[in-house]
């Protein structure tokens, strides 16, 4: 299905079923939120003004490393980051994307969850902006929301997907 968020200014191809979380707690109006029904897997789409690194690649490392600080990661690590390049001739930039793993420890538990995080920066230079998708997968969790191997193969297609649909179709969201 083609979500639509932040009013139809940006579409992205995601699954029918996901919940959108601002129908269950309050989301900034910079965010758009959304939850797997059956795992703790979520999806966060944010627009943020541009970071200093002006590389990509160490500009979505700086988005990795302020949602681990955000999260008090016990520890992150990044696998990998490549560039996805927009071939379909819209004016959406390419995707810088970025695959790695947080500890997160959670709720006064003693034992952190392993995510695995799946995030694309699309960087709107002429705006400012940075906008940012990220996929958090618990691999392993205390709370019972972790997807195993197939279920990770799974949520990266989906990443995949969402990642390579993004289309920004209204640039003055931005201003």
């Amino acid at each position: 299905m083609s979500l639509q968020l932040f009013g139809g200014a940006i579409t992205a191809d995601a699954p029918a079923s996901l919940i959108d979380a601002s129908d269950l707690r309050q989301v900034p109006d910079t965010q758009e939120v959304f939850l797997f029904p059956d795992s703790s897997i979520s999806i966060v789409i944010e627009v943020l003004q541009k970071v200093e690194p002006t590389d990509f690649a160490d500009a979505v490392k700086f988005h990795f490393d302020s949602l681990a600080h955000d999260n008090s990661a016990a520890s992150s690590q990044v696998f990998a980051v490549t560039t996805l390049p927009n071939d379909r001739g819209d004016a959406t930039p390419s995707a810088v994307l970025l695959s790695g793993v947080q500890f997160v420890t959670k709720f006064n538990r003693t034992t952190p969850d392993q995510v695995r995080i799946l995030m694309a920066l699309y960087r709107v230079e002429d705006k400012g902006i940075d906008l940012v998708v990220t996929f958090n997968i618990p691999v392993s969790s205390q709370d019972g929301g972790a997807v195993d191997l197939h279920g990770f193969d799974v949520a990266q297609q989906q990443f995949n997907a969402f990642v390579r649909s993004l289309k920004i179709v209204d640039f003055s969201l931005f201003t």
